[in-house]
């Protein structure tokens, strides 16, 4: 053998360098092909949180977890109604719940990343001023409320006002999104001037009132000593399988490195933040435009 059939030729040499560029790209390939999924229980129609369009801001700070994490999301859609946890997170088909509140028993929650609270929305032009259950002009104007319950009226606000007795002036709107009703109808209804003040979970209040064509007020509802007892203000955790104690010391991490792009993501979407984390004497019960009483159901 000589040495001239030793070494490669320039076409060998072609065929030699297209052949290593294939194994590497195959290589990049299979890494791809392996990375990490970031599996994520979400309802697919409750903006402001989450949507199958993934613009609402549950889905926006799921990917910057996916990104620390280096890791892409995919999504068991199912409505948050009776059954959620059961047929999403129990049932192993994904992972993570991006919203919940801080010890809700079904999940295993991170620590708090926001707290929000109820707050009042009504017109800027209204001047109505208003700030808690005492102002002296809520009897005489025109409030709307989400029922949430089988009875329609067990909101923490519905409560605070009818021990004022504050009943005949106010207008119930549905809670879950119907053809007839939009998620952010109650909002409208203060823009249109069919309500006076909308009373409404913090996040979703700011959410339609930021896209409405008149200028809204978006005030955090002040709670008076005998209402301590209703839940007005809530920390909204992460959560994921009882027990899955790793994971969630892996989110707490992202969570702590990335506060101040999630803070920036609340923000965008008009979230009415207390504190810098949360509000040390917010609930612990379940917020109430998530609808997690029904989601119980195992």
């Amino acid at each position: 053998m000589t040495r001239q059939d030793v070494l490669p030729t320039p076409s060998r040499r072609r065929v030699l360098g297209v052949t290593a560029t294939l194994v590497v790209l195959a290589s990049i390939g299979r890494a791809a092909d392996a990375r990490r999924e970031l599996r994520v229980c979400a309802d697919p129609d409750n903006l402001p949180y989450s949507s199958d369009q993934l613009n609402g801001f549950e889905n926006k700070i799921a990917e910057v977890i996916a990104q620390d994490l280096n890791a892409s999301v995919t999504y068991t859609w199912f409505p948050q109604r009776r059954g959620f946890i059961r047929k999403t997170l129990e049932a192993g088909k994904c992972d993570l719940i991006v919203g919940v509140p801080k010890g809700y028993d079904p999940v295993l929650t991170t620590k708090p990343y926001y707290s929000s609270s109820y707050v009042f929305v009504y017109a800027q032009h209204k001047k109505l001023d208003l700030h808690s259950f005492d102002d002296p002009m809520l009897p005489s104007v025109r409030i709307g409320l989400q029922a949430f319950g089988d009875d329609g009226a067990n909101s923490p606000a519905a409560l605070a006002l009818t021990r004022r007795g504050i009943i005949h002036n106010i207008t119930g709107f549905p809670l879950s999104a119907t053809n007839d009703s939009p998620p952010g109808k109650i909002i409208d209804a203060v823009t249109a001037g069919e309500i006076d003040v909308a009373i409404v979970w913090g996040p979703f209040g700011g959410y339609f009132a930021s896209r409405q064509p008149v200028r809204l007020n978006v005030v955090p509802v002040s709670v008076s000593p005998d209402l301590a007892s209703l839940p007005f203000s809530y920390e909204m955790c992460m959560g994921v399988r009882p027990g899955d104690n790793k994971f969630r010391e892996e989110l707490e991490a992202v969570l702590d490195r990335r506060r101040g792009e999630i803070r920036k993501i609340l923000e965008e979407y008009g979230v009415p933040l207390a504190g810098s984390a949360g509000v040390s004497s917010a609930s612990t019960d379940p917020a109430p435009t998530t609808k997690f009483d029904d989601m119980k159901e195992r």
